[in-house]
């Protein structure tokens, strides 16, 4: 079957390979070297699994409703038993090598069949008797209703056993309606399951698209919306990567980040953990963070370099790379054993950018639409009926919505834009930043409007984010006040920032919250031993040594101010905290360490690797393509002479005596390491001492020097 496959191959034009090529550009990596390699790669697995994906469901069901025939078929055949518009179908799935074409019939390769898989449609094996289908007419009572049972798959049957069969079964065993697979498995044969079906392979096939529907919105509600996502992704990106400078969360041993890391960034962006999950991925994918060689998630240089560029520049950066990526964020916690972390190498997934542009396209197509999320399933599903999973659907809506690609469901301009490769016009429609806050009596604050990044990340340190809108609202607590404590900054200026910075006075409250918590901050110190806690107050550390919230620790007292813990010092201190206590760390001299204020990794970034898909190559790799291919097939189709050795002068008259003939020739040529191959060419003209000849292997225009040329022969076509 292959043979044929590639003689089909070879009685193609120019025009039709070049059509191959670009419906499977998959077979172009490499060129094939002849029609032979070519029909081996066009009919291999993986080629033919990508094939598949990228039929519709019409196209796909002709091929599955083609499968259910044996070879060679007819069209006239297929379309009995689907639909008249099947004809169209078939010349597309010839066309990409999917069935190919043996006299006025057609066959399919076998790997194709096997695809499919044994049963296509839910029909049965073929029989391998001729059925009278005129005697189910008189079959036994309930012979029929039990064929029906198995009529639309899967085709079959259990029984205690065959040989104690009921006389209805046996009835129909006798009569080849069933066929018995072993001692207890019967099956239905495809002829009987296709009778039935009143010769229709499927129940209802869809030849057409089906509409998107949804919800009208007016444009400039849509570009409202859009531009907020925009404004409040660049935000969060900012706000989760300075954050895990104050305070990086470590990598798991098997490499993403942990589910407590996960919450407690969250908590301190506002947003739910899939969308704390998401911004992680896009920072990370972005190589703005990275995991360190301490196995420290930390901020990189190239976020300082991000942060340099206008708002339009930084969402584009990151954008762009989300459109490309096959990471999906929406996978983090959705394993068996909620084991698939952000940042964490089990996120890959192939196609999904190919679904994700499919997305847009019909989103650009429907400007001003939110899609109806069942009618935009359902176009998917015919659009690509082996990769549309409706989960992943989901996830790109809801993130490009983040991402402000749409507003209110509906494609914006700044996305439409950004697909198309146009200028964003994003730096226009964000909000003017504002450089002040407003405190209030409740120990609270509210920036009327996006910060300036100086002002974001200082309120980022000694603030909580307590709720996000066209105004950001931030809660200043004991545990904001200790995290700038801990980087280095004094009880005095961070009043002094709040004074300067806010148009509202600062209340009693906060001044005595920020007094405070400066007061007992460093009082318990934690340092390097396993780890030890070192504090003047006994009382204090008596109490630590019977909290119970403390118990997994196994602390022991090794001094009346001294505690020792088998823990390393990181998760001590964390404990601590979460317990409800402000520890300091200190060196091994007794001095407080406090953490920079900015803290960025020693590591490159190393952006995850991304599934690539593979594009529709241009006219002229296609062209070149088609060229070499049929280079190859011809240097294949010639037999070489065994090329003799010959002198330079005997070479120069030979190679000018089949110039004028314009043969083929073969000759043997060294090359610069001594090694000699034999060349298939056609000789063109010799000047100073260099042969231009045609090389068959590559199909171009090559110079042969004729020193190197050790013999010639003519080519001789293959028998």
């Amino acid at each position: 079957m292959s043979s044929s496959f590639a003689n089909s191959l070879r009685s193609r034009s120019d025009v039709e390979m070049a059509r191959l090529f670009a419906a499977r550009p998959d077979l172009l990596s490499p060129v094939p070297s002849d029609i032979s390699a070519l029909a081996a790669r066009a009919s291999s697995m993986p080629s033919i699994m990508r094939a598949r994906d990228s039929l519709h469901k019409f196209q796909f069901d002709i091929l599955t409703a083609a499968c259910a025939l044996q070879d060679p078929f007819t069209p006239l055949e297929l379309m009995r038993i689907t639909d008249k518009s099947a004809k169209q179908v078939i010349s597309t799935l010839e066309e990409r090598g999917l069935i190919y074409a043996d006299g006025e019939k057609f066959r399919i390769p076998t790997n194709v069949r096997t695809l499919i898989g044994e049963h296509p449609a839910g029909l049965g094996p073929h029989s391998l008797k001729k059925l009278n289908f005129d005697l189910l007419e008189d079959a036994p009572k309930g012979a029929v209703e039990l064929l029906n049972k198995m009529v639309w798959g899967p085709p079959r049957g259990q029984v205690a056993d065959v040989k104690k069969a009921n006389p209805t079964i046996k009835w129909l065993l006798e009569h080849g309606f069933l066929v018995a697979f072993d001692s207890q498995t019967l099956l239905l044969p495809r002829e009987v399951g296709l009778h039935l079906r009143g010769d229709k392979v499927f129940k209802e096939l869809i030849t057409e698209a089906p509409a998107i529907t949804g919800s009208a919105r007016k444009q400039k509600a849509v570009d409202l919306a859009a531009i907020a996502n925009i404004s409040t992704f660049n935000r969060w990106s900012e706000e989760l990567a300075h954050n895990w400078s104050d305070e990086p969360p470590s990598a798991l041993r098997s490499g993403g980040l942990g589910v407590r890391d996960l919450k407690r960034t969250a908590e301190h962006l506002g947003v739910d953990e899939t969308c704390a999950a998401f911004v992680a991925e896009v920072l990370f994918l972005g190589g703005l963070t990275v995991i360190d060689t301490d196995d420290s998630i930390l901020p990189t240089n190239a976020f300082d370099l991000w942060l340099t560029k206008s708002a339009e520049d930084r969402w584009h950066s990151l954008v762009t790379l989300w459109l490309e990526t096959s990471r999906v964020a929406g996978l983090v916690g959705k394993g068996e054993s909620k084991s698939v972390a952000a940042l964490g190498p089990e996120l890959d997934r192939a196609g999904i950018a190919g679904l994700k542009k499919l997305i847009f396209t019909h989103l650009l197509n429907n400007s001003e639409l939110d899609p109806d999320i069942a009618s935009l399933e359902a176009r998917l599903k015919f659009d690509m009926p082996t990769r549309a999973n409706t989960e992943y659907i989901a996830w790109i809506l809801r993130e490009a919505e983040w991402l402000g690609i749409t507003g209110q469901g509906a494609i914006s301009s700044f996305g439409r834009a950004l697909i198309a490769g146009d200028e964003l016009g994003v730096e226009k429609a964000l909000p003017t930043p504002v450089d002040h806050i407003l405190i209030q009596a409740d120990n609270s604050a509210i920036a009327p409007g996006p910060l300036t990044i100086e002002i974001s990340n200082e309120m980022g340190t000694v603030a909580d984010i307590e709720s996000r809108g066209g105004a950001t609202v931030y809660r200043f607590t004991e545990g904001s006040i200790r995290r700038a404590l801990d980087h280095g900054k004094t009880g005095d200026s961070i009043k002094e920032f709040l004074k300067k910075t806010s148009k509202t006075p600062m209340p009693q409250p906060l001044e005595y919250l920020i007094n405070d918590v400066a007061k007992r901050h460093g009082r318990l110190r934690v340092g390097h031993a396993s780890s030890y806690i070192r504090c003047e107050d006994e009382g204090l550390i008596q109490q630590i040594t019977h909290d119970k919230k403390l118990e997994d620790l196994r602390l022991r007292k090794l001094a009346p101010q001294v505690l020792i813990a088998e823990v390393e010092i990181n998760e001590l201190v964390i404990a601590l905290r979460e317990a409800g206590y402000l520890p300091a760390v200190e060196n091994g001299t007794g001095i407080l360490i406090s953490a920079p204020t900015v803290r960025r990794a020693k590591s490159r970034p190393r952006p995850p690797r991304v599934i690539s898909e593979t594009n529709t190559p241009s006219e002229t790799i296609i062209a070149s393509a088609v060229r070499a291919l049929r280079a190859g097939e011809k240097a294949t189709s010639h037999k070489p002479r065994e090329v003799p050795r010959t002198t330079a002068n005997e070479t120069l008259d030979l190679l000018h005596q089949y110039i004028e003939e314009q043969a083929s020739l073969t000759i043997g040529y060294a090359d610069s390491n001594g090694g000699v191959s034999n060349r298939l060419i056609d000789p063109v003209s010799i000047s100073l001492g260099t042969l231009l000849a045609r090389d068959h292997a590559t199909g171009e225009m090559t110079q042969f020097r004729i020193p190197r040329i050790t013999g010639v022969a003519l080519a001789e076509p293959a028998q």
